[in-house]
């Protein structure tokens, strides 16, 4: 007669159970909710334990290996088992620690042997065929709701010698076993079991009666309450924190409308002064919300330990970024030092010394940002290592990290070619800030040498970014010394050659004793001669060797000069008008 409940119940009763169920699941069953999926009654190995609750790796002292067993993820005592020696059939330590916090667990959080799915499935089916008895919600879960004072622990000598601790509650006939003193853990707290049982007893008991009250629905409630409480403060004073930086933020941005218009030198202290407030009001707004979040994880039982990790590792990781940001400035302070005594070298001539001045400017810019890179990575490294999950990674972790990190080289080869280029631009003192370059047919002042690419300035202003290993030819026209070639083209016209020459070569002489500019050059200027004729005319050509960079103005001046001198001397220059003619 198995098959009449089911040909009792209609097809709408099926649907209303089906949508019931649904609603069940999204709003959490109570069972489901109290009891997480997978857990294994009395082992302790199932996977309801929550992160808090999970023994960490076991720690090995001499000839003993250690593990922690946590109450509400509070360390509660530490087991032992030998590492060497007469082990017999003992479980190590990580696995003693898994089965008694099993035990333990039975006593004080709600246990369900079934998944949220098995949980919602059995309900289903009970609503369709009919019936009570549930496999989903067996007796174990009444352990857990005992009155807290109800809980003794015991302490029990076998026949056999062993010192086990028991767990008796009022409801239950038998005693709960919870674990045996083994001669390892007296052997580590140098006492005999019966002792350290004594000490493990009271301290079980107290924890396990405290964790007990907490799992209780009116402490849950009260629990609630107060954290709702809390959140509703935070949330308010996140929101002040908020508003004040927004609030700012405008002044900031007015402060810096205002000067750019030039006020004045005092609002550029206030727009910094500004700008500090904004960053101390933004960090408070992170650490709030972190706050709240960790409040939120502290509203579940055995998850405070989790909420302090939280609250704390923000901290630490802020603490551990200040720390390298001091070694960085310090860092940074020393190379500049360094390159400041490397470019004042009184052992290298006035030129050398001039250009070691100009690389100091690229190097320090340079090794500023990568003293700056290499902090931070060492900083999110060393945050990263101190992570209880990372720190016990096996040696197969490292490989993958190892093999990940090889094929980002391969992705990212690129951006390695143009640093390796880079590096190459600046020891080989190939150009550095402040010169004037060709490269890949720009043409411009370099404004900054990075790692990775070179920036231009062309002469109409607009910024060239170069990468470093795209060019293979680099023309330096500043480096050291500069040089430039003045062409003077003198008309077919001209009758006396000879006489034109003697006027340039003495226009040259008064251009060098010029207090002006005689200091702009670094050699006498040179009277080439004739070095080319053509159809125009008749090519002279002067070089000038002048300090660095100023090759330009130089050429400017002395040809203004020469076509000035040739006016008065009535010595024509190339016009092209003979060459008019002649078509």
């Amino acid at each position: 007669m198995q098959g009449l409940p089911l040909r009792r119940r209609t097809w709408p009763a099926r649907v209303w159970a089906l949508l019931l169920a649904v609603a069940v699941a999204l709003a959490g069953a109570p069972a489901v909710a109290a009891a997480p999926a997978g857990s294994a009654a009395g082992t302790g190995t199932g996977s309801s334990r929550s992160p808090a609750d999970q023994p960490t790796a076991p720690l090995t002292l001499g000839s003993f290996e250690l593990a922690k067993v946590r109450i509400l993820g509070i360390p509660a005592i530490t087991v032992a088992a030998p590492v060497v020696g007469p082990q017999g059939n003992a479980p190590d330590a990580q696995r003693r620690a898994e089965v008694i916090e099993g035990n333990l667990r039975r006593l004080y959080a709600p246990i369900s042997p079934c998944s949220e799915s098995e949980w919602i499935a059995e309900w289903i089916l009970l609503q369709v065929l009919g019936g009570r008895e549930r496999a989903c919600a067996p007796s174990i879960t009444a352990l857990s709701r005992g009155a807290p004072d109800g809980l003794v622990v015991q302490r029990r000598q076998l026949a056999a010698g062993d010192v086990v601790l028991e767990a008796i509650l009022p409801e239950r006939g038998e005693p709960i076993p919870l674990l045996t003193v083994t001669y390892a853990d007296a052997a580590l707290n140098g006492t005999s079991a019966w002792d350290l049982a004594g000490r493990w007893q009271e301290r079980l008991q107290s924890r396990l009666r405290h964790a007990r009250q907490v799992s209780q629905p009116a402490a849950l409630h009260r629990r609630w309450r107060i954290i709702l409480g809390l959140e509703l403060v935070l949330l308010i004073t996140t929101g002040a924190s908020f508003l004040l930086w927004r609030r700012n933020r405008r002044h900031r941005e007015a402060w810096l409308v205002a000067r750019r218009e030039g006020v004045g030198r005092r609002l550029e202290t206030r727009s910094q002064l500004h700008r500090f407030l904004g960053l101390v009001l933004l960090l408070l707004v992170l650490l709030q919300l972190m706050v709240m979040i960790a409040l939120g994880v502290m509203a579940v039982p055995g998850e405070v330990p989790l909420g302090l990790e939280l609250i704390l590792q923000p901290i630490l990781a802020a603490l551990k970024l200040m720390a390298m940001g001091l070694i960085a400035l310090a860092g940074r302070s020393l190379t500049t030092f360094l390159l400041h005594q490397w470019a004042d070298s009184v052992r290298v001539p006035a030129e050398e010394q001039a250009r070691r001045d100009q690389r100091r400017r690229s190097l320090v810019r340079v090794s500023h940002r990568l003293i700056d890179l290499a902090s931070l990575l060492l900083a999110v490294a060393w945050i990263l290592v101190d992570i209880p999950s990372v720190r016990s990674s096996s040696s197969s972790v490292l490989v993958a990290g190892g093999a990940l990190l090889g094929g980002l080289a391969l992705v990212f080869q690129g951006l390695l070619r143009d640093f390796a280029a880079g590096m190459a631009v600046l020891l080989e003192d190939r150009y550095a800030i402040g010169d004037w370059v060709e490269i890949g047919g720009l043409e411009g002042d370099v404004v900054d040498v990075g790692v990775l690419s070179t920036q231009l300035r062309c002469l109409d202003q607009r910024v060239a970014v170069v990468q470093n290993s795209a060019f293979d030819r680099v023309v330096n026209h500043t480096k050291v010394r500069s040089g430039i070639l003045v062409n003077l083209v003198v008309s077919h016209r001209c009758h006396d050659i000879d006489r034109a020459l003697a006027v340039v070569a003495r226009e040259l002489n008064a251009f060098q004793a010029d207090a002006g500019w005689s200091s702009r050059l670094l050699a006498p200027p040179l009277l080439r001669g004739v070095s080319a004729t053509g159809p125009l005319g008749i090519t002279v050509s002067i070089l000038l060797t002048t300090v660095a960079g100023e090759q330009w103005a130089c050429s400017r001046e002395l040809s203004r000069r020469l076509v000035a001198r040739f006016q008065r001397e009535a010595i024509p220059l190339a016009d092209g008008l003979e060459l008019a003619s002649q078509r």
